[in-house]
């Protein structure tokens, strides 16, 4: 059963699911659209063209829909799409799209946006993501399934985030972090493989050894160019599917570039 507290304001426009709770001194107005079962715990602030998945719970402060920081917007029509059973810690902020990167913000599903998180315009955010405290994201920043960014991350608009990576509390993130990666300090550079994580996900023993050996022929070598490394890395672990996952990842070429490993973090987690 729908249960909405008397001090809370729900526009007519606003679309329900099934079983949602929205709690004390929440506003939800524009078009929403809210799925089954969610929770709004309290002073929680939804507007916009917003769609948001079932089971997602939404804590006190956060501000979901409202338009973007960014200055070229000019009220043409924008949305932001958040999938299911994400959890939206307090202060969360999270804006739609713009005209210029697509109109849309998408989140995926079974995320964790920590406090403070920010998501901006025209973002695209995975699946079974983690987002620490104060972590910011910069507009049209991507970040794959199964990363994780640190506390304080600040991310540069228009980097990726790899699948699977891991972002250290602290970093600013000026170029794209490889699938896989391991990347920290201010500017971030790349420390090695996110060994932990790939073990934590049970990743064949077998996968991960030939990974290893594919970031060192890539990154900690230099008997030639970085992209012939690559090309080479691509034909001698044909079979090897993360290493062709972080080769077709390098090969985008709307790239800003790579966090690449410095004289001091080059061989740790590797």
């Amino acid at each position: 059963m729908t249960n909405i507290h008397s001090t809370a304001l729900v526009a007519d426009t606003v679309k329900l699911g099934r079983d949602v709770t929205i709690g004390p001194y929440c506003c939800v107005d524009g078009n929403v659209e809210l799925g089954d079962n969610c929770r709004f715990d309290s002073h929680v602030v939804v507007t916009g063209d917003t769609r948001i998945g079932a089971d997602t719970r939404i804590f006190p402060f956060a501000s979901i829909g409202h338009v973007s920081q960014d200055l070229k917007y000019d009220g043409e029509p924008v949305f932001l799409e958040i999938g299911a059973r994400n959890t939206i810690r307090e202060h969360v902020t999270m804006n739609p799209g713009t005209a210029q990167g697509g109109s849309v913000t998408r989140v995926g599903d079974d995320n964790l946006f920590m406090v403070g998180v920010h998501v901006a315009h025209d973002c695209v955010v995975g699946n079974n993501v983690i987002l620490a405290n104060n972590a910011t994201l910069g507009g049209h920043v991507s970040v794959a399934d199964y990363a994780i960014l640190g506390g304080l991350t600040g991310v540069h608009q228009f980097a990726r985030i790899g699948a699977h990576s891991f972002v250290g509390a602290g970093s600013l993130v000026t170029e794209d972090v490889i699938p896989f990666g391991m990347v920290s300090g201010n500017r971030a550079v790349l420390g090695g493989l996110n060994l932990v994580g790939l073990k934590r996900r049970n990743f064949a023993r077998d996968e991960i050894n030939a990974l290893r050996a594919a970031y060192k022929d890539i990154f900690l070598t230099s008997d030639t160019n970085f992209q012939e490394r690559v090309i080479r890395a691509r034909a001698a672990y044909a079979e090897a599917a993360l290493v062709q996952q972080m080769i077709e990842f390098i090969e985008v070429e709307k790239s800003r570039g790579f966090c690449l490993p410095s004289s001091a973090s080059s061989t740790s987690g590797v």
